[in-house]
Parts: C-alpha cells; structure tokens; sequence
C-alpha cells in the first residue's frame, strides 16, 4: 500500500470487508477517546492526545494490531490478555468479529494514563 495522507486513505487501502471492520475499530477507539485528533504515523493510523500519539492500529494480513497497550490493572488486564502478542501489542484475527466494547475501554484506559489526555 503507498504512503496514506490519512486515516480515511489508509482504510480505504483495504477490501472493502475490511474496511467496514477498520472503521468500526477506529469508531470504538474514538468512543473512548473522544476528542481524540488522528494522523497517520509510521504508516498506520494513529490517535493523538495533547499532540502527543496514544494508540496506533494497523491492518495487517492476518490481524488487526493495536499498539502500544500497556499492561492495564484487573479485570481490564484478564480481559486483554488473550489477545496479547507482545508485550505492548495486541491483535485481533480478521476472521473472527472485534471486540468492539473490549477495544473502547482499552483506548479510554490508556487516554486516561497519556500525556495530555483526559484525568
């Protein structure tokens, strides 16, 4: 995929299956992070705070990936666990539905704890 100017250009990179999953992630991370501001970074969309980023996510062959999460105090961390790849990576297999509700209060926990985001 070329170099997107945007968010909207990045998504629409992909199939359309896909793009319909991307736009309903990039919707659950705002929901969390209203207000948020949004560019692309390293070539992946990414949610600023402050004008500082907070959370990436990116499509990739397999999986949707969002980067970096930090390690999250319970029940928040038994829940995001499973999907851990790394230790500040987590993913999401394409052919399984996204966690939509999972994702949002992912991005709301780390607004909470980065620079320039909501207290």
């Amino acid at each position: 995929m070329p170099n997107p100017a945007t968010v909207d250009e990045y998504i629409a990179g992909f199939p359309t299956e896909r793009q319909v999953v991307l736009q309903d992630i990039r919707e659950a991370i705002h929901r969390g992070v209203p207000h948020a501001d949004e560019r692309i970074r390293y070539g992946m969309p990414a949610i600023m705070l402050g004008g500082r980023y907070a959370i990436h996510f990116a499509g990739w062959k397999k999986h949707i990936g969002l980067y970096p999460v930090p390690r999250f105090d319970e029940p928040l961390e038994t829940e995001v666990a499973p999907h851990r790849s790394e230790k500040d990576s987590v993913t999401f297999p394409w052919d399984l539905p996204a966690p939509l509700a999972l994702i949002e209060r992912v991005a709301a926990a780390i607004a909470r704890t980065s620079p320039g985001g909501p207290r």
